[in-house]
Protein backbone atom coordinates (compact mmCIF):
# COMPACT_ATOMS: atom_id res chain seq x y z
CA UNK A 1 0.00 0.00 0.00
CA UNK A 2 1.42 3.41 -0.92
CA UNK A 3 2.17 5.94 1.76
CA UNK A 4 1.79 9.71 1.56
CA UNK A 5 5.35 10.20 0.26
CA UNK A 6 4.74 7.69 -2.56
CA UNK A 7 1.58 9.50 -3.59
CA UNK A 8 3.28 12.90 -3.52
CA UNK A 9 6.13 11.54 -5.64
CA UNK A 10 3.76 10.05 -8.22
CA UNK A 11 1.51 13.10 -8.18
CA UNK A 12 4.51 15.37 -8.72
CA UNK A 13 5.32 13.43 -11.89
CA UNK A 14 1.72 13.85 -13.09
CA UNK A 15 1.84 17.61 -12.48
CA UNK A 16 5.20 17.89 -14.22
CA UNK A 17 3.86 16.01 -17.25
CA UNK A 18 0.54 17.86 -17.46
CA UNK A 19 2.07 21.30 -17.08
CA UNK A 20 5.21 20.37 -19.05
CA UNK A 21 7.43 21.72 -16.27
CA UNK A 22 9.97 19.35 -14.70
CA UNK A 23 10.71 21.94 -12.02
CA UNK A 24 7.32 21.73 -10.34
CA UNK A 25 7.62 20.76 -6.68
CA UNK A 26 4.33 20.11 -4.93
CA UNK A 27 3.45 21.29 -1.45
CA UNK A 28 0.24 20.75 0.49
CA UNK A 29 -0.97 24.34 0.24
CA UNK A 30 -0.42 24.62 -3.53
CA UNK A 31 -3.48 25.73 -5.51
CA UNK A 32 -4.26 26.68 -9.09
CA UNK A 33 -3.20 30.24 -8.25
CA UNK A 34 0.38 28.98 -7.78
CA UNK A 35 0.78 27.76 -11.38
CA UNK A 36 0.30 30.16 -14.27
CA UNK A 37 -0.97 27.49 -16.66
CA UNK A 38 -3.46 25.93 -14.21
CA UNK A 39 -6.73 27.12 -15.71
CA UNK A 40 -10.08 25.35 -15.99
CA UNK A 41 -9.07 23.35 -19.07
CA UNK A 42 -5.77 22.26 -17.52
CA UNK A 43 -7.68 21.33 -14.38
CA UNK A 44 -9.73 18.82 -16.39
CA UNK A 45 -6.59 17.48 -18.06
CA UNK A 46 -4.95 17.18 -14.64
CA UNK A 47 -7.89 15.29 -13.10
CA UNK A 48 -7.95 12.85 -16.02
CA UNK A 49 -4.18 12.33 -15.77
CA UNK A 50 -4.47 11.71 -12.02
CA UNK A 51 -7.23 9.16 -12.62
CA UNK A 52 -5.05 7.33 -15.14
CA UNK A 53 -1.89 7.47 -13.03
CA UNK A 54 -3.58 6.24 -9.86
CA UNK A 55 -6.18 3.94 -11.49
CA UNK A 56 -9.01 5.70 -9.67
CA UNK A 57 -12.23 7.43 -10.61
CA UNK A 58 -12.75 10.87 -9.08
CA UNK A 59 -16.33 12.07 -9.08
CA UNK A 60 -17.17 15.76 -9.54
CA UNK A 61 -18.22 16.16 -5.89
CA UNK A 62 -14.82 14.88 -4.70
CA UNK A 63 -12.95 17.10 -7.14
CA UNK A 64 -15.04 20.10 -6.14
CA UNK A 65 -14.01 19.71 -2.50
CA UNK A 66 -10.28 19.75 -3.25
CA UNK A 67 -9.00 23.03 -1.84
CA UNK A 68 -5.33 22.37 -2.53
CA UNK A 69 -2.78 19.72 -3.46
CA UNK A 70 -2.65 18.41 0.11
CA UNK A 71 -6.37 17.59 -0.03
CA UNK A 72 -5.79 15.79 -3.34
CA UNK A 73 -3.02 13.73 -1.76
CA UNK A 74 -5.33 12.90 1.17
CA UNK A 75 -8.07 11.79 -1.22
CA UNK A 76 -5.70 9.61 -3.25
CA UNK A 77 -4.31 8.08 -0.05
CA UNK A 78 -7.84 7.30 1.16
CA UNK A 79 -8.71 5.69 -2.17
CA UNK A 80 -5.50 3.62 -2.12
CA UNK A 81 -6.25 2.50 1.44
CA UNK A 82 -9.82 1.55 0.50
CA UNK A 83 -8.53 -0.57 -2.41
CA UNK A 84 -6.08 -2.48 -0.22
Amino acid sequence: MPDRADIVRRLTTVFQDVFEDPGIELHDTMTAADLDDWDSLQHIVLVLAVERAFAVKLNPAEVGKLENVGKMVDLLLAKATAKA
